[in-house]
């Protein structure tokens, strides 16, 4: 999706920008409606732009404590970073580091998207004083993908600060590496790792790695060793102010407030019901709608603000809410649009896409449907799925349907048909076999091509190390 959206945006600034030169190599009439008219669907379409750069950027995640480069960029420690304070969680690349990832000189920058982080020198950034031993890796993530694991890295002793960051510069044996078997991580997600003896300066590099996906997310953490642990930054931030509760319903209050200030940068916000904390949430966010609650019922909410050495702020005001009695909700959501195929079909999968549906409520997930039958369940904010285990040169017709927390189903999207491609010919995967680059394999009924050359041991079969093979 990631591809697609960042082709759809290239596409439509090419094609912004043909208009333009068109438009200033036309004498337009005196016309006032028709230079309104022209403005307008300029400012339409650069809009749309912006809702795309915007969904493509909330899907990642960045480590917070310690602050990481990107962080510290975000919060005003580090100063001349250039966009990435915008979007500190947007630092992918391919994963498979040290093998695979960044290019050198690159890394900080995950592949050289923000080139201002790669900027490198003993005095260049802002630094977390860390003692060796055991410390805590905080991350903030802002879509919770499956996750393959966390892995760390760190410079070795006689690394050079003043060159740009390489391989090289690594201890290229990950310190701390945790397996996390697929599984989708809370939002807010530590691992705790006993971090190699070192002094003075150093980089910590943070390796986020997918598992549905071919992509990692990279963070340096610029550390200062033998400096005090935690941080010397014991000034709390002022307490959130304003809080107020702008609606409700019968299972949600909504929440806003006014910012808090920090000597140093707020890093988040946490919200309590009663003395239970909620959620918490990063410090660009001043609102939050706090779900899951009892209809016709009375709640405390409070806010106290964070920041990068752990000082809680004191609770803003407390604000009581009661929610709304119960409503029956009974009906449906409107029917998805506008569903079509993704690119061509392979011999064992189709890839789909629609438009949201909207409802009274929300819509809660989607049902895909191959025929009659159930294919798949995604949630209400997935318009897109791929789906597997089909039979090679077969015709398939599908649909989608959404539904809501009440059950309520709409009816169904458009119809699609899709013909799968014929199956290639390939092996059965086997353990302990030579496979290089291009070799195809059948395994569970699907097609996987090799990504790079390995010999496979037990437990390396295609749906466990994306790394390694490619479905098609």
């Amino acid at each position: 999706m990631s591809t697609l959206i960042k082709q759809s945006c290239t596409d439509s600034i090419t094609h912004i920008e043909k208009g333009v030169n068109v438009m200033s190599a036309i004498r337009i009439s005196h016309s006032a409606v028709l230079k309104a008219i022209t403005s307008l669907g300029v400012i339409v379409i650069l809009s749309f732009i912006m809702i795309l750069f915007a969904e493509q950027a909330s899907a990642h995640g960045y480590v917070e404590s310690p602050g990481s480069r990107a962080a510290l960029c975000k919060n005003g420690q580090n100063t001349d970073c250039g966009a990435i304070v915008y979007e500190p969680q947007s630092l992918e690349a391919p994963k498979g580091f040290p093998q695979a990832g960044p290019a050198d000189g690159k890394i900080a920058s995950a592949g050289g998207a923000f080139p201002k982080l790669d900027e490198q020198s003993a005095t260049r950034w802002a630094k977390v004083n860390m003692n060796s031993g055991t410390n805590t890796f905080t991350w903030k993530l802002t879509a919770a993908h499956a996750t393959a694991s966390w892995k760390y890295y760190i410079t070795k002793e006689n690394w050079d600060p003043n060159a740009p960051l390489s391989r090289n510069s690594f201890d290229l044996t990950p310190f701390c590496s945790v397996d996390y078997g697929g599984a989708r991580p809370p939002f807010e997600y530590s691992n705790t790792c006993n971090v190699p003896q070192r002094s003075g300066y150093h980089v910590i590099l943070a390796v986020w790695e997918v598992a549905d996906t071919a992509n990692a997310f990279y963070n340096v953490i610029d550390v200062n060793f033998g400096g005090s642990n935690p941080p010397t930054d014991t000034i709390a931030p002022s307490a959130p102010g304003a809080l107020t509760s702008p609606g409700a319903t019968s299972t949600s209050v909504s929440l806003a407030w006014n910012a808090s200030t920090d000597n140093v940068g707020v890093t988040g916000y946490q919200i309590y019901n009663g003395s239970a904390l909620a959620a918490t949430v990063p410090s660009s966010a001043l609102n939050y709608t706090v779900t899951g609650l009892t209809a016709n019922t009375s709640y405390t909410f409070t806010v106290k603000a964070k920041d990068a050495a752990g000082n809680l702020s004191n609770a803003s005001n407390p604000v009581t809410v009661t929610t709304e009695g119960v409503i029956v909700d009974t009906e449906a959501p409107t029917a998805p649009g506008n569903l079509h195929v993704m690119g061509s079909p392979t011999s064992s999968s189709v890839s789909l896409m629609w438009n949201p549906s909207t409802d009274n409520v929300g819509v809660a997930g989607y049902h895909i449907y191959n025929g009659t039958t159930l294919a798949a369940t995604v949630s209400g904010t997935t318009t897109e799925h791929v789906v597997i285990g089909l039979s090679a040169d077969s015709s398939y017709t599908f649909t989608v349907r959404a539904f809501d927390a009440a059950g309520n189903e709409s009816a169904a999207s458009n119809s699609v048909n899709a013909t799968t491609a014929e199956a290639p010919a390939a092996e059965p995967w086997a353990a302990n076999t030579a496979y290089t680059a291009g070799t195809l394999v059948t395994y569970n009924g699907s097609v996987y091509e090799c990504r790079q050359p390995h010999t496979s041991l037990e437990g390396w079969e295609p749906t466990n190390v994306p790394a390694l093979w490619l479905l098609k």
